[in-house]
């Protein structure tokens, strides 16, 4: 999972797309935000907000105590690893949840007004200011982890699903060794954009600032070098001749259970017989 979103909100590390992951997988997820807890309240963030202080991102109370216990591993010598793989355990998750690395990566959105870290462009500011640049603070220094070179031993098959490929994906994939690691796996794409146009988040606005077109081309030439099998939707008016990979098309929006299953079942179509 990438890590370079994370940030630190009251002495407590927040790890957005692992949270978020965890509380999928433990049935705990507000399905109609797709982040924090189902039935939350807001107690610890509205006494904070009556103090004079505004945090960063809207904290749940119970989402907040997954943060403290996470930054007490970490005060205690636990890698963020072993950390997540704790508290996975605790929360009864039986599927491996890991962490790109243990090493501290930022992204940071360069931007007319200044240098914003990606939380305060998407979430303070959502996703308004212009971006010119995109920029991955420590990704020099991430590596891989142990159990991320036991999990790919496991394994025969990547699927990277329809995430932004700039700041969700790309994190990952910058880690030093990752890509040498996806490479020799069969791997699917799953691509975010319909043709030009993301379907959810700031995908569009980032690609255009890092030099990639802002499409489903596009996104594939991202993953050129890794990929095997491109997925895109069925909507998707762009003619396959125009991709440099093996194009699948599929009804990729997910809406409901039944049509992210649907699509599931697809990948796995694909990768029968690998």
């Amino acid at each position: 999972m990438n890590t370079a979103d994370d940030i630190w909100v009251m002495g407590n590390l927040v790890c957005p797309d692992l949270d978020t992951v965890l509380y999928l997988l433990s049935d705990k997820l507000d399905k109609e935000k797709w982040w924090g807890v189902e039935g939350d309240t807001f107690h610890t963030h509205e006494a904070l907000s009556e103090l004079g202080f505004e945090e960063p991102l809207m904290l749940g109370d119970r989402d907040r105590a997954l943060h403290i216990v996470r930054t007490t591993f970490l005060s205690k010598g636990y890698t963020l690893t072993q950390a997540t793989i704790k508290i996975a355990k605790q929360m009864g998750i039986e599927q491996t949840v890991l962490p790109m690395c243990d090493e501290k990566v930022d992204t940071f959105v360069e931007t007319p007004e200044g240098r914003m870290h990606f939380q305060e462009f998407w979430v303070a500011r959502k996703g308004e200011p212009c971006v010119v640049g995109v920029h991955h603070e420590g990704i020099e220094d991430a590596k891989l982890t142990y159990q991320i070179l036991k999990a790919f031993r496991r394994t025969k098959c990547v699927v990277i699903g329809p995430s932004n490929p700039i700041t969700s994906i790309g994190p990952i994939l910058h880690v030093k060794g990752m890509r040498k690691l996806v490479k020799k796996k069969t791997t699917v794409v799953v691509s975010p954009l319909i043709g030009k146009k993301a379907v959810s988040g700031p995908a569009e606005k980032l690609m255009r600032a890092c030099g990639v077109e802002s499409s489903s081309v596009g996104v594939s030439q991202l993953y050129e070098d890794v990929a095997d099998y491109f997925v895109i939707d069925v909507r998707d008016e762009t003619k396959s001749t125009e991709f440099a990979i093996d194009v699948i098309r599929a009804d990729t929006l997910m809406v409901s259970k039944e049509r992210s299953i649907s699509l599931a079942k697809e990948i796995l179509s694909i990768l029968e017989g690998v």
